[in-house]
């Protein structure tokens, strides 16, 4: 008896009809949904999602003045506007905080007031770790925070109103958005949805301009401390005039404000990472508004290290060998000119050889998925249309500064050492985030293997002697070895193959385990049982690569996020655009590149998790 006896026997018990009952042992599928029919029109022949696309529009025009007016601010005291002072912009910050305050505390009564309704909810929004992300990046937003309140203890007989109660409203700003979004970032917003599109494209753009605030006062710092080494590279032509709004009083206690000054600007890259982290949940928030959501069940998938204990040991050396080539870079940089170098020589084969195993790994795992010809989930999803959308868009910041250094080596009447290998850096820079924007994206468009959890509800026939089908355990059972195994039991899987028990290396079923049924026969080859093993062998290789790649980013984010910027250090680019031009360019390109490693890092961790 093989794998055709439950259809035998299903045959001689009746007449097979059309309508198949459904045997035992198969999987249980989901009904299939009919497609839903088109909205009706609304009055005079418009469709029915006409207002809802003129309310996305009005508010995104809402959004996009409010963010270009606080632009227009920051540009101008910037450049040293006359008659614009710090604290404009920072009055302009606060007012934004405390409407979007406003606004959020008028949701989050309202839903308290609704929270016996069934709320609509988008599964795919907001994931668990996306949050806790955001909580551990707005905890050290609060110490940076008190760090400015202290700052302006020290200097209050100088320094404006407005630079005490900004900390402050940052600090209550910070505490309610991430109560805000640990509660609603998955809610889809049925009611009051044109009020509400304008609360949340506000929250969105409010924490842009954050965002573009730290930005330009982490710039403005590392701009000083740029010009500063220039001279020690041998760059005396260039003007090294420091940008410094410092106060012009002494602080009450100098040994403290020193401190807090020195911090502030160590912490503001997690306070940009975390704005900017807000602001695309928020983003995905207001897209989801007056949404309509297919009722399908979503599966929590949980992360596990088991199977990625290669790519997470390299990933960890790759990580631990970056801190220390930082503290090494930062150190040297701007001693001597001869130290300079080669920090920079260090920085560059070090990032040569890291880019070329990223590029090595992410290649291995596009083929791996052409091997495999799995098709692509193409639903609308907001949040996963958004995730690609960045990874391209933020991409493009250090694109361009590597082809700028590029044109710079080509163009460039002589050549430092440095320069010869800062070629195959910039290079490699975009080839490796090409190959990754790639998988990432491929990863997430993938529709989930269901057979790990559909297997769950398989239900295995065997064949006792008496020819009568009885049900076996399941497979979560027998994979917990629960089973009938110690019994004397084998499980089948009705696929036109059985499962073979463990082997004792000849080849042959293990018997002390038990003894097998007698009705029961196995092919001491069994091709599906390769096959099977072979694609465990390919997925254990993707959550290797996710893994190493995942550390990879985290690694390379560290060095510009904390002032190890060689398109800074090393000159020639300088030389060959232009002071003025190329620093522009470095401080516009620079925080889409810092932000490109950590949301990549974010989405690696995701595929990690679904691969």
């Amino acid at each position: 008896m093989g794998g055709d006896g439950p259809g035998e026997g299903a045959a001689q018990h009746g007449p097979r009809s059309r309508a198949r009952e459904p045997q035992e042992w198969e999987l249980e599928r989901p009904p299939e949904r009919s497609p839903s029919p088109a909205p009706p029109p609304g009055p005079r022949g418009a469709p029915r999602g006409f207002p809802q696309k003129s309310g996305e529009i009005v508010s995104s025009q809402y959004g996009l003045n409010l963010f270009l007016a606080g632009l227009a601010l920051m540009f101008a005291w910037a450049v040293h506007a006359a008659g614009l002072a710090k604290s404009a912009v920072l009055a302009y910050l606060v007012t934004l905080m405390l409407l979007q305050l406003a606004w959020m505390a008028w949701y989050v009564c309202r839903r308290c007031a609704q929270k016996r309704l069934i709320q609509d909810k988008d599964t795919h929004a907001g994931a668990r770790w996306l949050k806790c992300g955001i909580t551990l990046f707005a905890m050290i937003t609060l110490i940076m925070d008190s760090f400015k309140i202290g700052y302006f203890v020290g200097y209050s007989d100088c320094l404006s109103i407005a630079e005490g109660i900004f900390p402050v409203t940052h600090a209550l700003h910070t505490l309610v958005q991430v109560y805000f979004l640990w509660c609603h970032a998955k809610d889809i917003i049925q009611s009051f949805k044109t009020l509400e599109r304008f609360g949340v494209i506000h929250s969105v753009f409010t924490n842009l301009l954050l965002w573009t605030n730290a930005v330009l006062a982490e710039s403005k710092h590392q701009l000083n401390e740029h010009k500063e080494r220039l001279i020690t590279l041998g760059f005396g032509n260039i003007s090294i005039e420091l940008d410094d709004h410092a106060p012009q009083c002494n602080c009450s206690t100098t040994s403290l404000c020193d401190i807090f000054s020195q911090g502030i600007y160590y912490l503001y890259p997690f306070n940009i990472e975390y704005h900017i982290l807000t602001s695309t949940v928020l983003y995905v928030l207001w897209k989801n508004i007056g949404r309509n959501v297919e009722h399908l069940q979503h599966h929590k998938i949980p992360f596990r290290f088991q199977g990625k204990t290669l790519g997470t040991i390299v990933g960890m050396v790759v990580f631990a060998t970056t801190i220390a080539i930082v503290v090494v870079y930062l150190i040297q940089i701007g001693r001597t000119k001869l130290k300079s170098e080669i920090a920079l020589v260090m920085f560059y084969m070090y990032a040569i050889i890291v880019l070329t195993l990223m590029c090595a790994a992410g290649i291995v795992a596009l083929l791996i998925y052409r091997l495999e010809g799995r098709s692509l989930d193409l639903s609308k999803n907001p949040a996963r249309k958004l995730d690609g959308d960045l990874l391209v868009g933020t991409a493009s910041g250090s694109w361009l500064l590597s082809w700028g250094s590029i044109l710079a080596i080509i163009c460039a009447e002589t050549h430092p050492i440095y320069a010869w290998y800062n070629l195959p850096y910039s290079i490699l820079v975009i080839i490796e985030k090409y190959v990754q924007n790639l998988f990432i994206i491929e990863s997430i468009h993938r529709e989930h293997d269901k057979s790990h959890d559909n297997i769950k509800t398989l239900r295995i026939l065997t064949v006792s002697n008496g020819s009568t089908l009885s049900p076996a355990p399941s497979y979560k059972e027998i994979y917990n070895g629960t089973s009938g195994l110690h019994n004397g039991e084998f499980p089948s899987k009705f696929n036109g193959s059985v499962c073979l028990p463990e082997s004792n290396g000849t080849g042959a079923p293990d018997e002390e385990k038990g003894e097998p049924n007698k009705g029961l026969s196995f092919s001491a080859a069994d091709p599906s049982h390769c096959g099977r093993n072979f694609a465990v062998d390919k997925r254990r290789i993707l959550k290797n690569v996710a893994a190493f790649l995942f550390l990879c980013n985290l690694s390379l984010w560290i060095p510009p996020a904390f002032g190890c910027r060689p398109e800074y250090d090393n000159g020639l680019e300088e030389m060959v655009f232009g002071f003025e031009p190329w620093i522009i360019i470095v401080n516009l390109a620079m925080p889409f590149s810092i932000f490109y490693r950590m949301h990549s890092a974010a989405s690696l961790f995701e595929v990690s998790c679904i691969t």
